[in-house]
């Protein structure tokens, strides 16, 4: 797949996005990056608007697999405690995690996507695998590398939301 640090869709929040996206866009499974995707780095308490989310897509028939570059404990207590599948140690953007998620649910990578909220792994990663790149803003930046990483991203931010879909 192409070299490409844009991600094909961006949004706020993962919250925003709905089983009627994943459908128009023909996702059955839906991978998730953990750290600043769908909790901060500090914890792995979800907000009830994640519960809520999860427990909808669930119902959506949308398959959903946490792919996290993580070696913590807490990502997979987290992915156990909501019911959740998980893969961590993913080496993204390297594809390593990607593929093997592929592999685990027998899906071709046009019928999957990679939420995250670092271009540098997330997006690239997806797109190095044919999967579908979404971008979600980072829920907190807490410390000054994770600053830094963000002003770096900005540019192809500013040209993915002229060429993305926005939501």
């Amino acid at each position: 797949m192409p070299f490409s640090l844009l991600p094909g869709v961006i949004a706020k929040r993962v919250t925003d996005i709905s089983p009627e996206n994943t459908a128009a866009w023909g996702v059955r499974l839906l991978m998730l990056d953990f750290d600043n995707t769908l909790v901060p780095y500090t914890t792995d308490v979800p907000t009830p608007e994640l519960l809520s989310w999860l427990e909808k897509m669930k119902a959506a028939n949308l398959s959903l697999c946490v792919v996290s570059n993580s070696k913590k404990e807490r990502v997979k207590a987290f992915c156990r405690k909501y019911e959740i599948d998980c893969i961590t140690h993913a080496k993204k953007p390297g594809g390593k995690g990607i593929r093997q998620c592929l592999e685990q649910y027998k899906l071709p990578p046009e019928a999957c996507a990679l939420v995250g909220d670092q271009i540098y792994t997330d997006a690239l990663g997806a797109n190095l695998c044919g999967v579908k790149s979404i971008l979600v803003q980072s829920i907190d930046n807490h410390n000054f590398w994770l600053k830094a990483r963000h002003v770096l991203e900005l540019p192809f931010i500013a040209i993915a939301k002229k060429r993305s879909e926005n939501l």
